[in-house]
């Protein structure tokens, strides 16, 4: 057609593909009151090289990850990752089409996956896992309609699930957003001055589909509680609890304590903090939950040669096709970041994995230790935790992250993000990495900066 119309502009040609006179005809359906008829704050068009010098400059601008002394968590942990993860996870084997849908080439790869929630399922308590979900979010939102689809026949508050009160709002968001078209309705539950959950809050929940709570919850204290939760809720109301994965090394696995299903994120193990992704999100559950739990499931069977061989299993077409029918609305996984944690997790081993987490809660005990003798800082809850820990500042947290980050610090997260009425307290978050020395130096910055706000008052 090119050569046909030698005279006539790119633009003009694809006009008269269609049958179009002029641009304004190509969008004439568009109200008048939604068009924009300015400029674009573009640049001129550029060629290949002035775009690589650009992106070059861009992420020049970027601060190396592990450059600077970093107390920053609230959901995402820098793990030490081993290097033979990075390696593995480069196989060609494992970089194929998402969904195995012929298990007679992808034998490898389904197996891998079926490892992965052998190690799910061992690590939480509960005899079930799938292949993973997006994040744990959208693992923890897809645990409240799960619980609904369940339990919604007998229970005395239908269409109902309670939900923790220090659940973070994005999280919340997530959740709310995946109930709403549902019509389910969530309520709230009230914690203690300490941090742990209101036990007299919970009994309001009997009776409801479900009860998700966290442990650690999102402030990093460790409830000692939450063991009696499901004596308290009864049978009929699932308990749903969110997990720091690395954490079950050391405490409890909720399936032990009556956990119905267990939701995470699973970015702790084997996938490094980076700029905040990639993620996926654990899911595990009862036998109860089985059919009608979210994603997909991989089985071990024997063939007709009488060897061990895997498969997708109770996976229905509607989860694929069938999208009105389907138990949930994701339409893609996190595979190969949840194959990266089923390789961190067999690299480790049980012991392994139990010396991360100590190395993760002594360095917590460590930091606690330090900047409780600081002077202008207070520990906010005299508890366990895990990971990480608030502290109460001198002046705004916004102000006082500021100035650690001037002195070569991110000092922690503001938690005023999450809860607008705390303007003074910040999320300290340690993991393996973190230093005895960083921990001081973070400590001698507080120290300067509650100094300089006493004499500035």
């Amino acid at each position: 057609m090119v050569d046909q119309l030698p005279n006539l502009g790119r633009e003009t040609e694809m006009l008269n593909a269609m049958g179009l006179d002029s641009m304004e005809d190509l969008f004439s359906d568009i109200p008048e009151g939604v068009r924009f008829r300015g400029d674009l704050p573009l640049p001129p068009p550029q060629s290949e090289e002035e775009i690589l010098s650009d992106a070059r400059r861009l992420l020049g601008s970027n601060v190396a990850m592990g450059s600077r002394t970093s107390f920053l968590g609230a959901g995402l942990y820098r793990n030490y990752v081993p290097a033979s993860v990075f390696q593995l996870v480069t196989r060609g084997e494992f970089l194929t089409a998402y969904t195995p849908y012929q298990p007679e080439v992808s034998q490898g790869m389904l197996q891998a996956m079926w490892e992965f929630q052998t190690l799910i399922s061992e690590l939480v308590g509960l005899p079930i896992a799938n292949l993973s979900l997006y994040d744990g979010s959208t693992a923890a939102a897809e645990a409240l309609t799960c619980a609904v689809r369940v339990h919604n026949r007998k229970a005395s508050q239908p269409n109902t699930v309670y939900v923790s009160s220090l659940t973070p709002p994005d999280k919340m968001s997530v959740m709310q957003n995946y109930c709403q078209g549902a019509e389910i309705i969530i309520k709230t539950l009230e914690h203690n001055a300490d941090g742990t959950l209101n036990l007299d809050s919970l009994k309001a929940a009997a009776g409801s589909c479900g009860v998700y709570l966290e442990q650690p919850n999102p402030i990093g204290v460790l409830d000692e509680g939450l063991v009696t939760t499901k004596e308290l809720i009864g049978e009929h109301t699932a308990l749903i609890v969110g997990v720091q994965p690395v954490s079950l090394g050391m405490v409890e696995a909720p399936g032990h304590y009556g956990a119905d299903i267990v939701v995470g994120e699973g970015q702790p193990l084997g996938s490094p903090v980076t700029g905040g992704g990639p993620l996926y999100g654990i899911f595990a559950c009862s036998k109860p939950y089985l059919r009608l739990m979210p994603g997909r499931i991989v089985g071990r069977s024997i063939d007709v040669d009488g060897k061990e061989a895997y498969c997708l299993t109770l996976s229905t077409r509607e989860q694929h096709i069938r999208r009105h029918r389907a138990t949930s609305n994701i339409c893609t996984n996190e595979t190969l970041i949840a194959l990266m944690g089923a390789m961190h997790m067999a690299l480790l081993g049980p012991d392994g994995l139990h010396d991360l987490a100590y190395r993760n809660a002594a360095a917590c005990q460590k930091a606690k230790e330090v900047l409780g003798e600081t002077s202008g800082v207070r520990i906010v809850h005299d508890t366990h935790h895990f990971n990480e820990f608030a502290i109460e500042v001198t002046g705004s947290a916004k102000d006082c992250l500021a100035y650690l980050d001037a002195n070569g610090i991110i000092g922690g997260f503001d938690l005023a993000k999450w809860y607008p009425e705390v303007t003074n307290q910040i999320l300290v978050t340690t993991t393996d990495q973190t230093t005895l020395g960083e921990i001081e130096a973070l400590s001698a910055q507080l120290s300067m900066w509650s100094t300089h706000k006493e004499v500035n008052a």
